[in-house]
């Protein structure tokens, strides 16, 4: 099995998770999670040469929003 499946077996798991939240807060975690797991199986798959980086979709931060790939930095 690729590292990348892997990965987002991992998000299929907090998806289900999310969905059986019992709060917001909860939830939200982990919907975050499941979009990390997600963009690393996309990194993996960049990697391993499965896709090109033109097809890779946006990176986006905790909020959602997008962010570009090289010079991120987190800051605070």
């Amino acid at each position: 099995m690729k590292q990348s499946e892997i990965f987002r077996e991992n998000a299929e798991n907090c998806a289900q998770l999310a969905e059986a939240a019992s709060d917001g807060p909860a939830f939200q975690r982990y919907k975050r999670m499941e979009a990390a797991w997600r963009a690393l199986a996309d990194e993996q798959d960049w990697l391993d040469g499965e896709i090109s980086p033109e097809r890779m979709p946006p990176a986006r931060d905790d909020k959602g929003s997008s962010s570009a790939r090289s010079g991120r930095s987190r800051s605070g």
